[in-house]
């Protein structure tokens, strides 16, 4: 036999003391059903209340409130349970009325065991199915609102993709960064810190809703009480309520995620989110901000690889000019030249196989033929003699 809870809860409510002892104690409750009975509407009412039935069983001829006024009632206080009705034979008309009024079932009185099993057990399927509908609706609903989120989180991962493989200014990446963290960890400020080199402290380098006072400090150094922390340790920080209001960082918002930026398992910097509502972030959200400060590692690195691709094309063109214009180059230094100058070019064709901002094309083309044009002269330089 099914546990109590899962078979149902059952109101029965007659003015028959017989009755109610025949429906509750040798009927419902030995097949294993929880029953509370009532005499009269009023008490049905409270009952219904407070019991939370899954059926009632009333019958029409209650003193005072009647069985269909007791529907009435319930359905005026937002009660949607189904009823069983039960009436003396030739009361098929209030039968018809209480039908009317969302009454299940008519059981004619003197009820008969059999009968009163058969309606309940049907009554309570329709419950029981409809619950179930409810509930995958619900877990389907849950699914479809898990599936877009996921839809838009890797949505918004490809769009940083793009970004960090064709852009080369900084503070545009860092605050298109900014915005992708908000919109996965549903978060309502955030900001990014990177350490300075000379000064060693980290600086605003991108924020998105930061108090004004704040917002000014872009491009300088600025302390929110917890990043140095992660900066130490090196990993994500999730902190909130009570251990949040310990920091400075509280003026912010009431929960924080702040990830550290690594480049060869160095820290440089933290990608940090707060949340103004008493709301922890989840693990999802911890994982996708830490594949967004990922990101941000590897557009570090990339503009820190252009940079140093230009300054060493910018040496070795002077050096070119140089030797043309001084004394002529030894057949070593123009050989050694000459290795140097192809290998930064196969770098150059590399990042145009990846780029696809067309600004960071352009550049690289421009790179790419000043290195031919080089080598070309240094095919034209006097050698020394050896």
């Amino acid at each position: 036999m099914m546990p109590n809870a899962q078979r149902g809860r059952v109101l029965v409510v007659d003015d028959d003391p017989d009755v109610l002892d025949l429906l509750a104690r040798h009927v419902l409750q030995p097949l294993g059903y929880l029953v509370q009975t009532a005499d009269d509407g009023g008490a049905a009412i409270q009952h219904a209340l407070n019991f939370a039935p899954d059926l009632i069983v009333a019958s029409l001829t209650l003193p005072g409130l009647s069985g269909k006024d007791l529907l009435v009632a319930l359905r005026s206080q937002g009660m949607e349970v189904p009823m069983l009705v039960t009436a003396p034979e030739g009361m098929e008309a209030a039968a018809i009325q209480a039908f009317r009024l969302g009454a299940r079932d008519y059981l004619v009185k003197p009820l008969r065991e059999a009968e009163v099993v058969s309606a309940v057990e049907r009554a309570l399927g329709e419950v029981r199915l409809r619950n179930e509908r409810h509930l995958l609706a619900e877990q389907l609903g849950e699914s479809n609102r898990e599936l877009e989120r996921r839809v838009r989180e890797l949505t918004t991962l490809y769009g940083i993709g793009k970004a960090v493989t064709s852009t080369t200014n900084q503070s545009q990446l860092f605050a298109k960064l900014v915005d992708s963290s908000l919109y996965v960890t549903e978060a309502d400020l955030g900001w990014v810190l990177l350490i300075e080199d000379r000064s060693k402290q980290l600086v605003l380098r991108a924020q998105r809703n930061l108090p004004p006072a704040v917002a000014a400090k872009l491009h300088h150094p600025w302390d929110d009480g917890v990043s140095s922390l992660v900066m130490l340790s090196g990993e994500t920080l999730n902190i909130y309520g009570e251990g949040l209001s310990k920091f400075k960082m509280a003026r912010m918002g009431k929960a924080a995620l702040i990830a550290p930026i690594k480049v060869r398992d160095q820290v440089i910097g933290v990608i940090c989110v707060a949340r103004q509502e008493h709301r922890p972030f989840s693990g999802r959200s911890q994982a996708m901000l830490e594949a967004v400060a990922d990101y941000a590692s590897i557009s570090l690195v990339n503009a820190r690889l252009f940079q140093a691709l230009e300054e060493r094309a910018r040496r070795l063109q002077k050096a070119i000019e140089d030797a043309q214009a001084g004394t002529p180059a030894s057949s070593e230094m123009l050989a050694l030249l000459d290795r140097r100058l192809r290998h930064v070019q196969s770098e150059v064709a590399h990042l145009l196989t990846v780029a696809q901002e067309p600004g960071l094309r352009t550049a690289l083309e421009a790179i790419g033929h000043d290195l031919e044009s080089a080598l070309h002269q240094m095919g034209e330089s006097p050698v020394r003699p050896a």
